[in-house]
């Protein structure tokens, strides 16, 4: 190495060094996990497995273990079109994504994007898709909030790529990525991938001119009913819409339509917080990825549209009921109950020095400003999930995630640029459950570095710290976030 080459080595890593120090007084510290459970008494203490997301709370009593085994049971399985011998499990689509909730959330895991090129159905990936408010009625139901989005008039609010027989799909998605290169502080060089969607095939005619779509994987199960035991205060202390503290993150809740209650609530589950309970999510997942009707999204609510008359004219499991859906309120209720009290395993390897100084540097780069790390679950709520202090990593609250991640795809009051802020619990075992490393909400990070970098908007200082960290920080960082 030459003289000059060594003297500005030495001036760019004493710069870095610096900045780092800058950075690491430039935040308070936020609360350490330390020898914390991350779920309370209902954490997972066994050995990490790739079953690891589908085992039920540690404290749950004898007696709920039934109710959970049965909506394992119904989680896991195949609906068949009508009519069938097994009236029980009829009433598949007739348009669907997936037979199951566990063909998208295998083993209770993330989801994937389909694979370059693929025009196979993408199972554990859907599209949504809405229009801009075509008349004053619809512009009234959104003003309101009783509607988070106006479906595109072929083909609704989610293009269905599987069928029933005799039927054909609405479309198929066809991926494609953009690349581009990022240079970290001290030279690395990162490639970061943009999807680029086309849907082939469309059955009924083209989309709408003023159509927006948005590429969503399915998202990891664990600790669903924690999240939803966080009381509402606690979630709103978070709340700063206006920036008032002027440290450039301005989270708001969504406020979205609850269909059992009728009233507006505090949005928390799905990519946007576009649900309020467990219960509306997966009733809504029943409704457009499986095709099954229940009580709160009934037939008619995301049927078959007037431009599909075959679809129309095909036979549904309704009539086969006493109640008139396909998923009776038992089903859902036990489904429900599953999904709320499948246990976040526990961090591992806690007392790593790389984990701890990783958790420190998470802290001082700002990360934990939306991924707060811990709450205490109200009291009156389910006694499995009640009075526990949990660490999520997340504020489930609106954010502005930058022009990199936008869809452009407003969701009752989360704009084309927001979405809400991701639990972090459970991340590390991803590769171990799902069998890959793909991360955001369309799967377009390889990994946990990518995710990180794109990061924007309200994340963009956050970014930029993670990008002026030494190697051997950055490792620190990722190691934490793989502990949990």
């Amino acid at each position: 190495m030459s003289a000059l080459h060594h003297t500005l080595f030495i001036v760019g890593t004493v710069a870095i060094s610096c900045l780092t120090a800058e950075i690491a007084t430039s935040l308070p510290l936020l609360s350490i996990q330390g020898n914390a459970p991350t779920a309370g008494a209902a954490t997972l203490h066994k050995p990490a497995s790739p079953n690891a997301f589908a085992q039920p709370a540690s404290n749950l009593s004898f007696e709920e273990r039934m109710p959970f085994n049965l909506g394992h049971s119904l989680f896991k399985k195949l609906w068949v079109s009508s009519p069938s011998s097994t009236t029980a499990s009829d009433g598949l689509g007739p348009l669907f994504n997936a037979r199951s909730c566990m063909r998208c959330h295998v083993r209770d895991g993330r989801g994937h994007p389909p694979d370059v090129g693929q025009l196979k159905p993408a199972t554990s990936t859907v599209i949504h898709l809405s229009i801009a408010p075509q008349n004053e009625q619809q512009e009234t139901l959104l003003a309101q909030g009783k509607l988070g989005v106006i479906p595109e008039p072929a083909y609704g609010n989610q293009l269905q790529d599987m069928s029933i027989q005799g039927l054909p799909a609405e479309g198929r998605i066809a991926l494609e990525y953009d690349e581009h290169t990022v240079t970290l502080a001290d030279g690395e060089q990162v490639s970061l991938r943009k999807p680029r969607i086309t849907i082939t095939d469309l059955s009924y005619g083209p989309f709408h001119p003023d159509t927006m779509m948005s590429m969503r994987v399915a998202p990891a199960m664990v600790g669903l009913g924690l999240l939803e035991a966080i009381s509402e205060a606690d979630l709103l202390a978070h709340e700063d819409p206006e920036d008032l503290n002027q440290d450039g993150i301005s989270g708001h809740a969504n406020r979205v339509w609850d269909y059992k209650t009728q009233q507006t609530a505090i949005g928390r589950f799905g990519w946007k917080a576009g649900h309020p309970t467990i219960e509306q999510q997966n009733s809504m997942a029943l409704r457009n990825d499986i095709g099954i009707s229940n009580t709160l999204f009934p037939a008619g609510f995301a049927d078959c549209t007037e431009a599909q008359s075959l679809c129309q004219s095909l036979p549904d499991g309704n009539s086969q009921h006493l109640d008139g859906v396909e998923a009776s309120d038992d089903m859902v209720k036990m489904l429900t109950f599953y999904t709320q009290h499948l246990a976040v395993p526990d961090k591992r390897n806690r007392h790593s020095g790389s984990v701890e100084r990783g958790e420190q540097l998470f802290s001082r780069i700002g990360c934990s400003q939306c991924h707060i790390p811990s709450y205490q679950t109200r009291s009156d709520t389910v006694a499995s999930l009640a009075d526990q202090t949990i660490w999520p990593y997340t504020d489930l609250l609106l954010h502005d995630m930058g022009e990199g991640l936008a869809d452009h795809r407003p969701e009752y009051q989360a704009n084309g640029r927001e979405w809400r802020t991701p639990a972090l619990w459970g991340i590390g075992l991803t590769q171990m459950v799902s069998g890959h490393t793909q991360f955001l909400h369309d799967g377009r990070a390889r990994n946990l570095q990518e995710a990180i970098l794109w990061h924007g908007g309200e994340a963009d200082a956050a970014r930029q710290h993670y990008s002026q960290l030494t190697a051997n920080e950055r490792k620190d960082l990722i190691q934490f976030l793989e502990s949990l």
